[in-house]
């Protein structure tokens, strides 16, 4: 096997969420162009909706199938599939022609950014020593805020020229050409070969990223204590009783990332700049600026994950979020009254944006990525990966009914709510996972049922 520095399985191994966050970011600069073809359709407004949530139907699908493939045929073998649905999907969006073409391709491109949620997280906990973990697992949403990043500046840089959006659209075939390339040398993880009879590869691959020989020991050791234990796997040990807080937890984190209003602050953020009186292109830059933010907090957050509790984080996260949310909030209510409420909504959106990129951004994918056992890993990702995107799709689906029913500020004081609510649920319902190895976690999900049966 070819030795490989852990800087590049890491970085590799976290390449799809470039991918991920490009394609979903890309779609908002390309739409004010698309908008502008000739295809004969019967409601541009109902065309725009299906194009947009297209990716979002797709990822559920890759979410709820690929997940449960990697812990049958490995992760590196779905990590390089999904790199070439990537590549299909971008190109079928870069040469589309008619609506339909378009959709269709969204679809694809959307399985592969649901197989990359379910897959990436479990690939790099499953590679990275437990007191490193957080920060690698973290790489993932970092490279997600670097693709969202490359689309605004995308966006802006071919806004002028022929044929924008579809090389808006077709570059994200680059970085799924070079994940594919990288993704052939990536070893695979250790867990499934230890999984899969092949204990002599897993120490191979260990030994790339940890030098101690009795450490690596130790951890096979460990791994085939729990790879023996009798389980039935699938869905029957998913929803058992030692997966079941794990269960509980993953769908609540997966759930309330989205119903804080992430996305639909971002989707807003263009339109809080144009009311504070930017141009449209300016807004653009601005909305550039918010994507650099985002990826230097995230880079900040990836050096600090494992320093600090999990449980802490998120909570930290909701309560700066929540306040943000009702600032921001009040800032557009007053917007016709005082003259600095406008400046009031942007400081605040910033600030929210900067909680959710340090804590609720990658710790959410981080948690589900290490908590479930080995035998249903993949298994568990998926469905946690798949209720994100079902809920990411709810909220974008209801976002717009919501804001006319209320109007444009108090819409965000429903997102402030949830994120009060969901202190409640990490201090409830949350496991803390800082600094214990898989093996570790999983053990105390087994003592958890012996306790609770004894």
């Amino acid at each position: 096997m070819r030795k490989l520095s852990p800087t590049f399985i890491y970085f590799f191994g976290a390449l799809g969420g470039l991918l991920f966050g490009y394609d979903t970011g890309v779609i908002s600069g390309a739409l004010l162009f698309i908008e502008k073809e000739s295809w004969q359709v019967s409601s541009w407004a109902w065309m725009e909706g299906w194009i947009t949530a297209a990716v979002l139907m797709g990822a559920v699908i890759g979410a709820v199938v690929i997940g449960p493939m990697s812990d049958r045929f490995g992760r590196k073998r779905l990590l390089l599939l999904s790199a070439v649905i990537f590549f299909i999907g971008a190109l079928g969006s870069g040469l589309s022609g008619s609506a339909e073409m378009l959709i269709v391709s969204r679809i694809i491109l959307g399985i592969a950014v649901g197989s990359a949620s379910a897959l990436v997280p479990t690939y790099l906990s499953e590679l990275s020593p437990a007191k490193i973990r957080g920060g690698v697992s973290t790489m993932f949403q970092l490279m997600i805020m670097t693709g969202i990043l490359l689309a605004y500046i995308s966006n802006y840089a071919l806004k002028g020229v022929s044929g924008n959006w579809h090389w808006m659209l077709g570059l994200a075939t680059v970085p799924a050409a070079l994940l594919f390339v990288g993704g052939m040398f990536l070893p695979e993880s250790p867990r499934f070969l230890v999984r899969h009879n092949d204990e002599q590869g897993a120490r191979q691959v260990l030994a790339m990223i940890n030098d101690d020989s009795d450490s690596i020991d130790a951890e096979i050791s460990d791994i085939n204590l729990m790879a023996n234990e009798e389980a039935h796997g699938g869905l029957q040990e998913l929803f058992g009783k030692m997966s079941r807080p794990v269960l509980i937890m993953a769908i609540g984190l997966a759930i309330f990332q989205q119903v804080m209003g992430c996305n639909t602050v971002l989707y807003f953020a263009p339109s809080i700049f144009v009311s504070v009186g930017f141009g449209a292109s300016a807004a653009l830059l601005a909305h550039i600026g918010i994507g650099i933010f985002n990826v230097i907090v995230t880079y900040i957050a990836m050096k600090n994950m494992d320093k600090v509790n999990r449980r802490w984080m998120l909570n930290f996260g909701a309560w700066g979020m929540g306040i943000s949310l009702v600032l921001m909030s009040a800032g557009m209510m007053l917007d016709t009254h005082f003259g600095f409420a406008k400046y009031l909504a942007v400081i605040a959106l910033t600030v929210y944006i900067a909680f959710f990129s340090a804590t609720w951004g990658p710790v959410m994918w981080v948690m589900i990525g290490e908590s479930f056992p080995l035998r249903i890993r993949g298994l568990g990702n998926s469905f946690g990966a798949a209720v994100n995107w079902a809920a990411n799709w709810i909220v974008s689906l209801t976002f717009l009914p919501l804001l006319s029913f209320f109007g444009t500020g108090k819409i965000f004081l429903i997102y402030a709510a949830c994120c009060f609510l969901s202190i409640w649920f990490t201090s409830k319902k949350v496991i803390e996972t800082k600094g214990k190895t898989l093996e570790q976690i999983e053990a105390e999900l087994h003592h958890r049922v012996h306790h609770l049966e004894s």
